[in-house]
C-alpha cells in the first residue's frame, strides 16, 4: 500500500502556501503592538481558526492575507484579487478598516467597520470573527500576564478597547450565531474581568 499522498491532494492547498507567502513577504518586518512577537503568528493562527470552524480554502487564504490592504496598502487588492481571485479580495476588502495611511481617526473608524459588518457575508463574517477572536485571545493572555496597565498600548486605551469588542461579540452573536461567536464572547467576559 502506498501511503504517499496522491497528487490531488498534494496540489489541494497549492493556494494557501502562495497566500502564506505573500503574507511572509508583506507583513515580515512587523510585530504585535507593544510585543515583540512577529505578525505572522497572527495571520497564521487567524487562518488555523477559519479552518478550524469549518471554512474553505479561499476563508483560510483570505485570513492570511486580511489585513494587507489595511496594514500594507491598497495597491496589494488587485495583486490579491489576480492571484487568488474575486471572492478572496472580496473578503479580504470585508476585514478592511482602512486603506489609507495615515488611518482615520480611531472611534470613526471601528463604528463604521461595526457598522459595516450588518451588509458583509458569512464568508467575510468567519474571517473576521476568526481575526477579533485571536485578538481577544491575545489580549486576555496579555492581561494576565502584565496586568491592566498594558492596555495603554492600544490608541483607544482600556475604555476604548473593551467597548471595541464588547461591540464585536454582540455583533457577532446576532450575525453568526454559534460556537464562534460563544468563544469571542467568553474571551471578551474574560478581557473585562482582568481589565477591571
Amino acid at each position: 500500500m502506498n501511503d504517499a499522498p496522491s497528487l490531488t491532494a498534494t496540489g489541494q492547498w497549492d493556494a494557501l502556501a502562495e497566500a502564506a507567502a505573500l503574507a511572509f513577504r508583506l507583513h515580515a518586518d512587523q510585530r504585535r503592538k507593544g510585543t515583540s512577537i512577529p505578525y505572522l503568528a497572527h495571520l497564521m493562527a487567524v487562518s488555523a481558526l477559519v479552518l478550524e470552524h469549518g471554512g474553505d480554502q479561499d476563508q483560510a487564504v483570505a485570513a492570511l492575507l486580511h489585513d494587507a490592504i489595511e496594514d500594507c496598502g491598497a495597491e496589494h487588492e488587485a495583486t490579491i484579487a489576480e492571484r487568488f481571485g474575486p471572492r478572496v479580495a472580496g473578503i479580504v476588502r470585508a476585514c478592511t478598516d482602512a486603506e489609507v495611511i495615515p488611518k482615520p481617526p480611531w472611534r470613526a473608524r471601528k463604528e463604521a467597520y461595526l457598522a459595516h459588518l450588518d451588509h458583509t457575508g458569512a464568508d467575510a463574517l468567519l474571517v473576521s470573527a476568526c481575526d477579533k477572536l485571536h485578538n481577544a485571545r491575545a489580549i486576555v493572555e496579555d492581561l494576565r500576564e502584565h496586568g491592566p496597565a498594558m492596555m495603554s498600548r492600544f490608541n483607544a486605551g482600556r475604555d476604548g478597547t473593551l467597548w471595541y469588542y464588547r461591540s464585536l461579540a454582540d455583533a457577532f452573536t446576532r450575525l453568526l450565531p454559534g460556537r464562534l461567536a460563544g468563544e469571542l464572547s467568553r474571551a471578551v467576559d474574560e478581557m473585562e474581568r482582568l481589565a477591571a
